[in-house]
Order: C-alpha cells, then structure tokens, then sequence
C-alpha cells in the first residue's frame, strides 16, 4: 500500500495526522484557558469528559494518532538516513534557507515525545486512569483545577513545560506549513502565506498554554483568588 511504503505516502499519513493533533491541541488550549477564570467552569468540563465511553474512546483515537505520528516519523528519518548513506556522516554547512527545526525534527520530536509523558502522569494517570480503576489519590479524579495548581506549584515541573511547549513551537511551526505543502494545499502563490499563517496560529496556540503554566506558577490567575 502506498500510503506504507512510499515516501510521498507516509509524509501525507504524518501530515493528516499532525493535522488532526494540532486541532486537538486548540480544543485543550482553550479549555485551559477556562481554569484562569473558573475552576469551577474547569472542572465542569473535565467531568464531563472524564471517564465516560465517548471520552475513552476519543482518548484512544488521540492515542492511535499520536503513535502513527510517532512511529511515521521515525520511519521517515531512517529511510532519509538511509537515503542519504555515508553523506550524512559529510561536514556540509546549513543552507541559509533551511530552517533549523526542519533541520532538528527528530531531536525536538524525542523532546516533545519526553514531555507527552510527563503529562500523562500529571494529568491523565492521576485523572481518567484513576477513574477508571479506582485507584486513590491525592484529588478526585475530576478535579482538574486542583491537579493544575499542584502540578504548576512545583518549578522543576514549570521549567520542564516550559522547555516541552518551546519544543511543540518549533515542531508545529515547521510542521503545519510543511503539512500544507505535503497535501498539495500550498502553491508557489500560497507557500509563504502558509508559513505566515502557521507561525501566527502556533505562537497563538502556544501562547495561551504558557500563560496558563505561567500564571499557575505565579499564582496570578484570577481563578486562584477563590482558594485562598
């Protein structure tokens, strides 16, 4: 099948799906965003999406989509090595319009593979897992705010995010206009306006992530004034 063996194949897999990952990236940035205002209106929501059928099973299409992008990726670095044979091992200079997250998409890919991680533990293991086996911990599995106020009070773990969204921006702004090209969405007209376009969306995407972490970290969000 094309689609797994050809080069031209597994780039629109990895677009497709890296589209569908930063569509769900906007959903969870703006739901954040509700926790700077209202950890009542927070926890709502994560109740809502808590361990019911359709939230497993949306977070097991996210899981699929994450590995196919993960594992396409690694496909795609190996066969350019191979491609590329003993010139990789070459000291060439940089092309001047090659961008550097093109140039390190795998070292930023482990980066953001590390931080997914991290993230699950925080959050999913201690929220949806919990629920569903009925493990104890320190908070009810529903209580979203008050995971991201413990997770935020810690600086290692502020730091840690900090470097993980970093990463996630060079990745996405790399991937989405490379995306575009890849599905045939991107002219010599539309090329620069996708780039353009990209780097606006992401940095706005990114943005709205680091300032919850930022504000939880501060304790400045108008939501925390209610705890304490």
């Amino acid at each position: 099948m094309w689609l797994l063996n050809s080069s031209i194949g597994r780039k629109v897999v990895m677009s497709v799906t890296g589209i569908a990952l930063i569509l769900f990236l906007t959903f969870h940035g703006c739901m954040n965003l509700v926790a700077l205002f209202s950890g009542e209106a927070y926890n709502m929501i994560c109740e809502m999406l808590g361990a019911n059928w359709y939230a497993v099973v949306a977070t097991l299409g996210l899981a699929a989509l994450a590995v196919i992008h993960i594992v396409y990726a690694f496909l795609l670095t190996a066969q350019n090595r191979r491609a590329r044979g003993s010139e990789r091992y070459a000291v060439t200079d940089t092309p001047a319009k090659v961008e550097w997250a093109s140039q390190n998409m795998l070292v930023l890919g482990i980066i953001i593979l590390l931080g997914l991680l991290l993230h699950l533990f925080n959050f999913w293991f201690n929220m949806m897992f919990a629920e569903l086996t009925g493990m104890e911990v320190a908070h009810s599995p529903s209580d979203g705010f008050a995971w991201i106020i413990e997770t935020f009070s810690n600086p290692v773990f502020v730091v840690l995010y900090i470097i993980w969204l970093v990463a996630i921006w060079f990745h996405l702004t790399h991937g989405f206009w490379s995306a575009m090209q890849t599905l045939g969405i991107s002219g010599k007209i539309w090329f620069n306006r996708w780039r353009v376009i990209g780097w606006v969306y992401v940095t706005i995407l990114m943005a709205c992530f680091l300032i919850v972490v930022l504000a939880f970290a501060f304790k400045c969000a108008p939501s925390l004034c209610c705890t304490f």
